[in-house]
């Protein structure tokens, strides 16, 4: 069966966080960061994603951020697929860079917003990164700079955190005060969650159980009020809905592909192979887009079936030159 796309939807908040494998650091240099958030930026660039905190700490990072014009698998597969080929490439180093997949806990805006924001932004002294806190309003890797002022970050949304304290440098004042007050919390394990939609087995086994009439712990994968899980399950069972009739009426790749390469005037054997002809990669990105982005097959099952590397199939997942995928999605 193809794994199931994370819960999503255009203008969803989301606290995203990913380890290097086996405590990998993955940040060594400033380039290594900047590398990072250039990538991170040019998501926001094209209104994928709007940033609201973050911070690199050399083993992992952090990222609070809301959906746009595209899922946030997607923005995420562009920023670590393509950072992963260039940090290897640094390093001449092969292999995973991170520790399975990102995690990412859909979050209510009312007052997770404003609490993981701090939470972030404190991550370096956290990790002892900086030894003050005057140190953190001037450190370069983490998004309270910005918002302080001292480090200019454009791509940064730092209007929507500054309006909830006000205006001008009174809200900045603000501000550095609720995240000095933070501090004394600790680490608050109750904002990062456990992770136990990934342990079940994907929202489906969520909403079996929810089905069953089994208790289920959502708050540990979502931050929000009983009104606001409830209506991400309820849009969790659509997408499982939708997700099923596709799955059900498009059952191998090799059935896709046929309507695509009778669709496009292609041949199969063009497709399943190296050649660069113009018509023959158009036929390729349909297939990787509607087999990855709209039917849940891993890219590696896809690359497999190609016969091409997993990373080319996802680069033509989340192609910005997106295809009509219309007259495909009716046959469905």
């Amino acid at each position: 069966m193809p794994r199931r796309a994370r819960l999503d939807a255009p203008g969803t908040l989301h606290h995203v966080m990913a380890r290097g494998i086996e405590g990998t650091d993955i940040f060594r240099t400033d380039e290594d960061r900047d590398d990072f958030l250039d990538r991170l930026a040019a998501q926001t660039e094209t209104e994928a994603m709007k940033v609201y905190a973050w911070a690199l700490i050399p083993n992992h990072f952090h990222l609070l951020v809301r959906t746009g014009n595209r899922p946030l698998f997607s923005s995420m597969r562009k920023i670590l697929t393509g950072y992963v080929v260039r940090f290897n490439r640094r390093y001449n180093r092969q292999g995973h860079l991170f520790q399975n997949r990102y995690k990412s806990i859909i979050c209510e805006d009312d007052p997770y917003l404003l609490e993981l924001t701090r939470y972030i932004h404190l991550n370096p002294l956290r990790a002892e990164m900086v030894h003050t806190f005057e140190e953190l309003n001037q450190y370069r890797w983490a998004g309270h700079s910005a918002i302080m002022g001292s480090v200019r970050r454009e791509w940064q949304d730092i209007d929507t955190v500054l309006g909830y304290f006000g205006r001008g440098q009174k809200a900045v004042k603000k501000y550095e005060q609720f995240v000095r007050e933070g501090i004394s919390l600790g680490s608050r394990p109750d904002l990062v969650g456990g992770g136990l939609i990934r342990s079940l087995g994907g929202w489906s086994q969520v909403l079996s159980l929810k089905r069953k009439g089994m208790k289920v712990a959502s708050d540990e994968r979502i931050l929000g009020g009983k009104e606001f899980i409830e209506r991400l399950m309820s849009e969790a069972e659509e997408k499982e809905k939708e997700t099923l009739r596709l799955s059900r009426r498009v059952p191998r790749l090799a059935s896709l592909t046929a309507r695509i390469v009778k669709g496009e005037g292609i041949e199969e054997s063009e497709l399943r192979s190296g050649t660069r002809k113009r018509s023959v990669v158009k036929g390729r990105r349909i297939l990787c887009q509607l087999a990855v982005g709209k039917l849940g097959y891993p890219g590696a099952e896809v690359a497999r079936y190609l016969g091409v590397t997993t990373s080319s199939v996802n680069r033509l997942a989340v192609s910005d030159e997106t295809p009509d995928l219309r007259k495909y999605l009716r046959m469905f």
